[in-house]
């Protein structure tokens, strides 16, 4: 089988648009037992799929019949200064969440990174990207794109933490690159420090069940009240563990990617803006976007508690 050499495979990650690109070997996770004593813990609250997948996400190789490495790629979204929450905006939507739907994206793109492979030698080339339950962060961070930090996101050194992760498994024998081998973030705990509900339970574990990203996107009921009260007026997600971090203030650029540009709808201005649309206007206006994961009325949910929630820089 004629493989392409890694630069080959850099030069056409890095055409396509990806901001880095490496190769990881698919053995098994060494964060199984990590994985096991979370879920028992129940801090994967509701998310009952997790618990259904545990085994798949400690083997990746069992992803894609057949491959024998997988070329992993960041997607940069960070936005720039002048599209971030505004004191005037009524409630708060994370960055990545603002523009299309990452998994339309970055799986557009990587279908042509995987055409290519295949172009190039590639018998099998499957794209992910978070549609298939692999330990995607740990292949980053074998395939040499960085460290899971503190707050359990991916950093990159040159690009921080917002960014996308998708990948290629391949049958192709390629060479894997060489993990950075240890974590850059010190004895920095801002992340910790900053999260609006304290849901880390410790460094590197996230209890989901206080987490504002799982109780505006996963979490079906209404959030318990002490959580509701420090939801700092974040609709869906959250992104002050990585506004805060210094990898990111220090390195991230705004993404050139156009699809990931803050669209101006919906308005944040407006605390009704969803109370007065139905459900076909919603789907007409959304579906393309991370908000159709909890639906009209759980946006409608969101922004009524964003919307009463005082913002944590005015609390005394």
């Amino acid at each position: 089988m004629r493989v392409p050499s890694i630069a080959a495979i850099h030069a056409e990650a890095t055409r396509i648009g990806f901001v880095a690109c490496g190769v990881a070997t698919l053995e098994p996770s060494r964060r199984g037992e990590a994985l096991d004593r979370w879920l028992a813990h129940g801090l994967a609250g509701t998310m009952r799929y997790l618990h259904r997948q545990a085994k798949k996400r400690k083997s990746p190789a069992g992803a894609t019949k057949g491959a024998r490495t997988a070329v992993v790629v960041l997607e940069n979204y960070a936005a720039p200064a002048d599209e971030r929450p505004a004191p005037g905006d009524a409630f708060k939507i994370a960055a990545y969440a603002r523009g299309t739907d990452y998994h339309m994206v970055t799986l557009a793109r990587l279908l042509v990174l995987a055409e290519w492979l295949k172009a190039n030698g590639a018998g099998l080339a499957h794209a992910w990207v978070d549609h298939a339950p692999i330990p995607e962060r740990e292949l980053a961070e074998r395939a040499g794109l960085g460290w899971i930090g503190k707050n359990t996101m991916l950093i990159h050194p040159q690009h921080g933490s917002s960014t996308f992760i998708g990948s290629v498994f391949t049958d192709l024998d390629l060479a894997p690159s060489q993990p950075l081998g240890t974590d850059h973030c010190g004895s920095c705990t801002r992340c910790l420090d900053a999260c609006p509900t304290q849901a880390f339970v410790e460094p590197l574990v996230l209890d989901a069940t206080k987490c504002l990203s799982y109780l505006t996107i996963e979490y079906r009921g209404n959030p318990p009240p002490e959580l509701a009260a420090r939801s700092d007026g974040w609709a869906f997600g959250c992104d002050v563990c990585n506004d805060v971090c210094p990898w990111n203030i220090k390195f991230a650029t705004p993404t050139t990617i156009e699809d990931f540009a803050t669209r101006r709808d919906p308005d944040r201005r407006d605390a009704r803006v969803f109370e007065q649309m139905n459900e076909t206007e919603f789907n007409r206006r959304f579906a393309d976007t991370g908000l159709a994961r909890p639906g009209l009325e759980g946006m409608r949910r969101n922004v009524r508690v964003a919307v009463a929630s005082p913002r944590l820089d005015q609390v005394p």
